[in-house]
């Protein structure tokens, strides 16, 4: 899986969103799905889709590659306006069908929402709130703030322990050998 998205609501506990419907295509029910998956043609490999409340099922009739994800044919949905009014519709799975990883360090990034930051000498920092990508990598939202998810910023997750260990970056134009003239006043 790759990005998670800036989320306009949560889904439901246990679900898992793959993919946001984006708006039309033509005139028979088609719709754009901007997905969160590392192969976006998988999205029918996970049988019936569920909206976020988990009451609204989608079974995937066709699937086609688009320029931001994939257009989907959805049963029960046959006109642009009914595919319209799924627009921002997210597109969610249970999270206990989602493949197993092989390796200790893969993970889900819908795992690290909720977990606990905190420094490297275990002071905490907040709630991982979400996973985001605007185009130059990932973040993690902390709280409302962002930290590059990277090695050296984040080199150590324990989903067992239900936390990530966090280094917060300095700026450029903060030196850390001189002090804070807020806080010293």
């Amino acid at each position: 899986m790759t990005r998670q998205p800036p989320l306009t609501q949560t889904p439901a506990d246990g679900l898992v969103c793959l993919g946001i419907v984006t708006g039309t295509h033509g005139v028979r029910g088609a719709v754009r799905v901007k997905t969160f998956t590392d192969d976006p043609l998988s999205l029918r490999s996970f049988g019936a889709l569920r909206d976020a409340s988990g009451k609204r099922r989608y079974v995937v009739r066709d699937i086609q590659p688009d320029k931001t994800g994939v257009r989907l044919m959805l049963e029960h949905i046959t006109t642009r306006e009914q595919a319209a009014a799924l627009k921002g519709e997210m597109l969610c799975v249970p999270r206990d069908i989602l493949p197993a990883l092989d390796d200790a360090d893969d993970f889900y990034h819908a795992d690290l929402i909720g977990l606990k930051a905190q420094a490297p000498d275990g002071v905490a920092l907040g709630t991982v709130r979400a996973v985001h990508d605007f185009g130059a990598g990932d973040l993690l939202d902390i709280d409302g703030v962002f930290v590059p998810f990277t090695r050296d910023c984040v080199p150590h997750i324990d989903l067992d322990a239900g936390h990530v260990t966090v280094i917060l970056p300095v700026s450029d134009d903060e030196d850390p050998s001189e002090p804070d003239e807020e806080a010293a006043s």
